[in-house]
């Protein structure tokens, strides 16, 4: 029992994030079915551009629900450049679930609405391993995480002076919040 409870204190923020972010996952998923079902297979649109209409919706809403709760004790560089980072890396997401349905739908030949949504929830499982990791590489910082450059939207380079005790300015347009 203690190993148990010494286990979730060590990982008991990475336990948070990954429930809220499946929630959150949850729901887009339902956003983007329900948009690319209803395309596809209501109205006649091609897989592949239905499932990227609902990506896109459901990609707005995840946007705003991972960084004001799932992510919210993170450090927030610039909306403007989590916003982008966010966008190109559910764009790759994106890449990565149409390969599914695009092997099932064009390579198989599997044009019926269960091979259909299989693939897409195939797919959306591999992208969501991507998004997590990639959210927290380079969306939403960690509390420790050096200044990044409001330029570049990359972490500056650390001070090369050892005795260096005093911390850098913090440049205008980002906010660190305090742990």
């Amino acid at each position: 029992m203690r190993i148990a409870v010494n286990l979730y204190r060590r990982f008991a923020q990475l336990v948070h994030e990954v429930a809220k972010f499946g929630v959150i996952g949850v729901l887009n998923f339902i956003i983007t079915i329900g948009i690319a079902d209803t395309l596809h297979l209501g109205l006649g649109i091609g897989p592949l551009k239905a499932f990227g209409v609902g990506t896109v919706v459901a990609t707005t809403f995840s946007y705003f629900a991972n960084r004001y709760w799932t992510f919210r004790h993170r450090d927030t560089s610039s909306l403007g450049r989590e916003y982008v980072l966010f966008f190109i890396l559910n764009g790759i997401a994106l890449l990565i679930t149409w390969v599914f349905i695009g092997i099932t739908h064009y390579l198989l030949g599997l044009q019926g609405a269960i091979a259909y949504n299989v693939a897409q929830v195939v797919g959306t499982a591999a992208a969501t391993l991507f998004r997590f990791w990639a959210y927290k590489k380079w969306v939403f910082l960690p509390p420790t995480a050096p200044p990044v450059d409001p330029h570049t939207g990359l972490p500056e380079a650390e001070s090369e002076t050892e005795g260096d005790t005093e911390p850098e300015p913090v440049p205008a347009g980002i906010t660190r919040r305090a742990r």
